[in-house]
């Protein structure tokens, strides 16, 4: 079983499997060579990327991320105005200082390699890391796969799904699930809402501290809300790209004359879209972000949940935290039974995934029937079967961008018409999530995080400052 805080994980920008997930990795490495008592004696290390961690490594920061990790930094507490900092450091002068403690020689050209053709057999997110000592002997080394919203596993380990859930510790929970059919059975049975049944289950991991489990689910909300907060006042450029940030002059066209709300019955719509690029531009800057379920996504949920408390009259924390959980349970959904991914199923997992859950969560906060929850999170992954990942550049910009702000006005659209509906529909929760990632393994490569196919071929016949997305 996975939780709330599997699922919601803080990091940086601007890719939760290509930042934050190699960045834990190079982590997880220091503590397994702490584990076997051969820290000290490290005297070199080389990494070697593979398939989408190759191909749009430089794009992602996983370069960056992963040099991060081994000198000790966490994606959840490094400050993102320090990260470009330390790295370019490394860079300059060619030292690593190990867990922050150990100083090694670390050339970044010759130590770091990244091997654009190949991709290791387990997943296309997948990278090496190898500590020598003294004498060039090679004393411990490791693969890693970066299986998406900055979840880690060895290759040793990814065939064992109890390995993949990101908690350091397995606990059992009183009502666990595998599937939407079990988990409203449970709900039923029990007489629980969905987001009660999570909460339960989150308590029961947290030795039963119901206050140390709100806490947590009303940091994930303040994170977000700070994401947003600092988008709308962002301006300037994106990096690498040169793009402009729209999101601060949107927000003062909106502001400047908010009457005109009265007249336009969708202008709505364009605050929803604006609380979703001001994320996503955050995180284009590898800004502090919340995987929602992914970086590439992280802009739909925080974007719904704004809608929620700034234009349904009836808001409350409570509220709040029955979205977090309720969205947390059907990305749990996705990620055991499917992927969120988009190197293995494509964008349909990412910001499909994104949609379905804020669909779902939104549903559940505005009074629906599980059977309309369950209604909303299909109707919002269903529209998203088939979606590519071909990011111009290898950049989470274009489409990323736009594209979140789109899937959050189709959660609220998906909520609508499954409360409009009584619950009942031709196409279970379950069989959309099988038939996405059924359909991801179908994508060709060239659709799934390589930049080399769909959109991201026109970053080769034109500079991307020049394209208009």
């Amino acid at each position: 079983m996975l939780s709330i805080f599997d699922i919601f994980k803080t990091g940086i920008g601007p890719s939760s499997s290509h930042t934050v997930g190699p960045m834990w990795a190079g982590h997880r490495f220091l503590n397994e060579l702490e584990e076997k008592g051969i820290l000290s004696s490290i005297a070199s290390i080389r990494v070697g990327l593979y398939g989408s961690l190759a191909l749009t490594g430089v794009g992602h920061g996983t370069d960056k991320a992963t040099l991060l990790g081994l000198a000790g930094y966490r994606p959840d507490t490094i400050e993102p105005d320090d990260a470009d900092r330390i790295f370019e450091t490394i860079r300059a002068e060619k030292k690593l200082k190990l867990a922050g403690k150990f100083d090694i020689d670390f050339d970044y050209d010759s130590h770091l390699v990244f091997h654009n053709g190949e991709t290791l057999p387990e997943h296309p997110n997948g990278m090496r890391i190898f500590a020598s000592d003294k004498n060039g002997v090679v004393v411990y080394y490791k693969s890693y796969l970066s299986v998406g919203g900055g979840f880690v596993v060895s290759a040793d380990e990814f065939n064992q799904p109890e390995a993949a859930n990101g908690s350091d510790e397995i606990s059992p929970v009183p009502y666990p699930f595998r599937s939407a059919e079990e988990l409203l059975n449970l709900c039923h049975d029990h007489g629980l809402t969905i987001a009660q049944l999570v909460v339960e289950n989150e308590i029961a991991r947290h030795d039963g501290n119901a206050e140390l489990v709100n806490e947590k689910i009303d940091n994930i909300w303040e994170v977000m809300h700070a994401c947003i907060e600092r988008g709308l006042r962002m301006e300037g450029t994106l990096p690498v790209s040169g793009l402009k940030r729209r999101s601060a002059d949107m927000h003062k066209k909106l502001t400047v004359n908010p009457e005109a709300m009265l007249m336009d019955h969708f202008a709505i719509m364009d605050w929803v879209t604006l609380f979703a690029m001001a994320v996503n531009e955050e995180n284009a800057c590898g800004g502090r972000v919340v995987t929602a379920p992914t970086n590439g996504a992280a802009g739909v949920i925080p974007a719904t949940l704004a809608y929620y408390t700034r234009f349904i009259s009836r808001n409350n924390q409570q509220g709040v935290r029955d979205f977090i959980a309720t969205a947390a349970a059907i990305g749990a959904l996705i990620k055991m039974n499917a992927s969120i991914s988009g190197a293995e199923a494509g964008c349909q997992a990412e910001v499909g995934s994104a949609c379905s859950m804020a669909a779902a969560a939104l549903a559940a906060v505005q009074g629906a029937t599980m059977e309309q929850v369950e209604n909303a999170a299909e109707i919002g992954m269903e529209h998203h079967l088939g979606m590519t990942c071909d990011p111009i550049a290898g950049l989470v910009q274009i489409p990323c961008i736009e594209r979140n702000g789109m899937a959050a006005i189709k959660a609220i659209t998906a909520s609508r018409l499954a409360m409009r509906g009584d619950g009942e529909h031709a196409v279970s929760l379950d069989s959309c999530i099988e038939t996405m990632y059924r359909t991801g393994l179908d994508l060709q490569a060239k659709y799934r995080e390589t930049s080399l196919g769909g959109l991201a071929i026109y970053a080769k016949a034109q500079p991307i400052k020049m394209m208009v997305s």
